[in-house]
């Protein structure tokens, strides 16, 4: 094992010792927070889930916000999205949030500082805290955590990509698996379990797309996209969350050319991420990501029913 691997482990074991203590203290807001997160460093879906919660929380006619970190911008302090706006002034997941839900989003590395600005700003009756169950410095009320197949036969950091042992799953409210994942670990047996379909809305493609993307499993949505039945002329990953240049772009118009592709498919995050040569990529085609949640009623009821019994912040 890679000795760093056991320093991280001891750093991260004592961390949320001190949390489960008290003696490192979480900050409670005004309104109840249900984080979605997750114990790996990306690829969970975490993103399109945020949007299919808020979309269940609309139809039930709450009103909510999403906390962010804005992971990848180049501001700090606390802002409010602006849906108009650039990946590199509040992250590309936060303004892909903002874009499909319509609801205020808000950025900050404190993320208690900014859901003080967005109960100032907007009155909220919850917030959802985005990439939320590492940052516990910010007290919630219901803690979602996605995982992936491969999570549980993962290593922490820096040997595998998991931030927490599973063991951390105890801190959870409720655990959404795969849909076709069967996994039999003594840390789910008493633990609510939802389950996700992911689906890849594909819109109607040329013939052999150079497919591209920077996220962080590249490997899914490559997978994905052949499981479609598209036949890609080429397969080109970048970096998570790369802010693309106009050399990458010409390096993709390049190999269009070369392999007489049809055109480029590539994932929406990757699409907020383009520079504004992005019009050299024609025709560029992107792929929606959904998710299928079954009993998502089931799902919305535990949330309030556990925010009903929460005590007023002291």
């Amino acid at each position: 094992m890679n000795p760093l691997t056991g320093l991280y482990t001891a750093a991260t074991a004592l961390r949320n010792a001190l949390f489960d203590r008290g003696v490192l203290a979480s900050r409670r807001l005004e309104q109840s927070v249900v984080s979605v997160g997750n114990l790996s460093v990306g690829g969970s879906g975490k993103t399109p889930f945020v949007i299919a919660l808020g979309e269940l929380l609309q139809a039930r006619g709450i009103r909510f916000d999403v906390l962010s970190r804005g992971y990848g911008r180049k501001t700090r302090g606390v802002l409010v999205v602006d849906p108009a706006g650039n990946a590199a002034d509040f992250g590309d997941e936060p303004l892909l949030i903002a874009r499909n839900l319509g609801v205020p989003v808000i950025v900050g590395e404190s993320r208690y500082a900014a859901g003080r600005v967005a109960e100032q700003k907007f009155q909220p009756q919850l917030h959802i805290l985005d990439d939320g169950f590492q940052h516990r410095s910010l007290a919630r009320d219901f803690d979602i955590v996605l995982m992936a197949e491969r999570d549980f036969d993962d290593r922490l950091l820096p040997s595998g990509r998991l931030r927490e042992p599973l063991s951390s799953l105890a801190r959870a409210n409720a655990v959404v698996l795969p849909a076709a994942l069967t996994v039999d670990h003594p840390v789910l047996q008493k633990k609510p379990i939802w389950r996700v379909e992911r689906r890849l809305v594909l819109p109607n493609l040329p013939s052999a797309p150079v497919v591209f993307c920077g996220i962080a499993r590249p490997e899914q949505f490559f997978a994905q996209v052949r499981a479609a039945g598209v036949m890609p002329s080429a397969e080109i990953s970048f970096p998570d969350h790369h802010a693309y240049d106009l050399d990458d772009i010409q390096a993709l118009v390049s190999a269009g050319t070369r392999l007489d592709a049809g055109g480029f498919l590539t994932t929406e995050k990757d699409a907020i991420n383009l520079a504004p040569e992005q019009h050299c990529l024609e025709p560029l085609l992107v792929a929606e990501l959904k998710l299928t949640l079954d009993r998502p009623n089931d799902l919305v009821d535990a949330i309030l029913a556990r925010i009903a019994e929460r005590k007023p912040r002291s």
